[in-house]
Parts: C-alpha cells; sequence; structure tokens
C-alpha cells in the first residue's frame, strides 16, 4: 500500500527494510513504518484503514498526531473491541459533538458520520447523560419507489434505515438492541414522526439530512428540548430532493453558520474509511 500511495518501492531483506524513491515521499514512508512499528508494539492489529490514515496525515505534515488517534476509545462494541477515531476529520467531529448541543456533518458517504454519531449516542445512553435515543431520516427514495415496496409506512422506510440498523448492532448487538428499542429506550423512525414532539433528554440523529426541506429542516431543528443533542448529517451532494426544492441542509448552513452551539465539521474524501477506491471514485463524481 505503500508502494501504491507513495509511488515508491520497498524491499526487505532480514531486519532491513529499503525505500526507494523520491522525497518527501521516502521520507514519508519512512516515518509511516516508525509509527506504524509504535502501534503495533501497542498490541494494535494493524489493517488498511491504519495505513490510508498514515499516508494522508503525512501528506498534510500531521503525522506527528498520528499516534494520538489511538489514545481515546469512544465505545467498545459487543465484541468487546475498542471503537475509536479513524482520522483527524472524525477527531473533529468526536470533540464537536461533545462540545456542542447541535453539530452538523458535511461530507461524502464513507466518512463514518453516521456510524460514529450512533457511538456517541450509546455512550450518551450508558453514561446516564440521556435516557433515549432517536434516529431518524427523510422518506425520499434515491431513484426509487416507496409505492412499490409491501407494508406500511414504517415498513417501506425500513430499508431505508439499514445503516442505522447496522451501527446499533454492531455495537450493542441484535438482542439488546431489538431489547432497547421494545422499550423504546431507542426509537428508528421516518422523519415526519417527529412533528410536533419536544424531544427531551434525547440523543437525536437526523441522517441523510441532504433530502429535507426548508420546512422539514425547520421542523426538525425545532424539536431539540432541555439536555439533549441532535447530530444532522448529509452528504451535499447527493440530493434526491425533486430539482425546483432545495434542501433543507443547504439552507440550514448558510442560516446557522454564526449561532453559538451550533457546530458544522465537514468532512473530505480525504476521511473516507471505506475501501480506499471509494474516495477515488468519489473525487471522479465530483470532477465529472
Amino acid at each position: 500500500m505503500l508502494e501504491e500511495y507513495l509511488n515508491l518501492t520497498i524491499t526487505s531483506r532480514g531486519e532491513v527494510i529499503k525505500i526507494t524513491g523520491i522525497e518527501p515521499n521516502v521520507t514519508y514512508a519512512h516515518e509511516i513504518l516508525k509509527n506504524i512499528q509504535k502501534l503495533a508494539l501497542r498490541g494494535h492489529k494493524i489493517n488498511t484503514t491504519d495505513i490510508i490514515t498514515a499516508v494522508q496525515m503525512a501528506k498534510k505534515e500531521d503525522l506527528a498526531n498520528f499516534l494520538s488517534l489511538y489514545e481515546k476509545t469512544i465505545i467498545k462494541d459487543s465484541k468487546g473491541t475498542p471503537i475509536r477515531v479513524k482520522n483527524t476529520g472524525q477527531k473533529n467531529y468526536v470533540e464537536a459533538i461533545k462540545r456542542n448541543d447541535v453539530v452538523f456533518g458535511f461530507g461524502p458517504a464513507g466518512t463514518g458520520k453516521t456510524f460514529l454519531a450512533v457511538c456517541m449516542a450509546v455512550a450518551a445512553l450508558k453514561n446516564g447523560e440521556v435516557e433515549k435515543i432517536i434516529l431518524t431520516r427523510p422518506a425520499v427514495e434515491a431513484g426509487e419507489s416507496l409505492g412499490f415496496l409491501p407494508g406500511d409506512l414504517q415498513e417501506k422506510v425500513n430499508p431505508y434505515l439499514r445503516p442505522i440498523y447496522d451501527a446499533l448492532y454492531l455495537i450493542l448487538g441484535m438482542e439488546h438492541t431489538n431489547r432497547l428499542m421494545e422499550r423504546g429506550v431507542i426509537e428508528i423512525a421516518p422523519l415526519a414522526y417527529m412533528r410536533g414532539r419536544t424531544l427531551e433528554e434525547a440523543f437525536v440523529i437526523l441522517d441523510e439530512a441532504q433530502n429535507t426541506t426548508k420546512s422539514q429542516m425547520k421542523m426538525f431543528l425545532t424539536r431539540l428540548g432541555n439536555q439533549s443533542k441532535m447530530i444532522i448529517n448529509g452528504d451535499p451532494t447527493q440530493i434526491d430532493l425533486p430539482k425546483s426544492i432545495p434542501s433543507g441542509l443547504i439552507h440550514a448552513e448558510s442560516i446557522l453558520r454564526d449561532i453559538k452551539k451550533i457546530k458544522f465539521i465537514e468532512f473530505s474524501t480525504n476521511d473516507v474509511v471505506r475501501h480506499p477506491v471509494v474516495a477515488d471514485i468519489i473525487k471522479a463524481y465530483s470532477n465529472d
């Protein structure tokens, strides 16, 4: 991976690793290998994401902060594996959630917005900071029609809430998640179900917020009650609304940026933590 991303040739013989290429890439590779070695000595199992993160941080002359990403655990998943931030973008996002009542996360798919928000919500619930978790998204189709799906509105929308279910199952396990949903501690519902409510002592996450209208976004934000947090995530490049309807996410950014206690975090393709080619795909489409 280092050879591919930094255009180098790396050979090893015995305990000697030889890096051949141009500067500053050779220096980047040298520093990355030293940091990865330190991480391995701490008992961390090195994976693809670790290498991608190190390369990105090296190119931004930020490798000195690489090991600090692994110092704090947000929460442990159902198997006891620590969940941590994977890059500086995610670190800024998590810090913003800790310090602000309303946080907007902008950015492409694969940057971990939804997953990290759910992690923070579960952590807040376990720490007694909130009494319930509410997860919602607008019922807007990504090129498909809800009308052709079987069942009532809840059943039609459930497939679109799949990423949220997946995150909960990973963190809490399926049985525990289902028990909490049966007790009403975790609520997953379409955005329309939020109207007329005041959401107190709750951690509320709105996903796919680019598909809200201006009135829906206003309705949602004004549900915020005492001792609650709201996370609003979306990708402005993937709006599925009719072209004549402006996105509530983009409108909210334009009018709310100067309000204290509201924080906007913007992710880039450099923050993508899925397969490395995903970042390249996103860049290609943005340049199309």
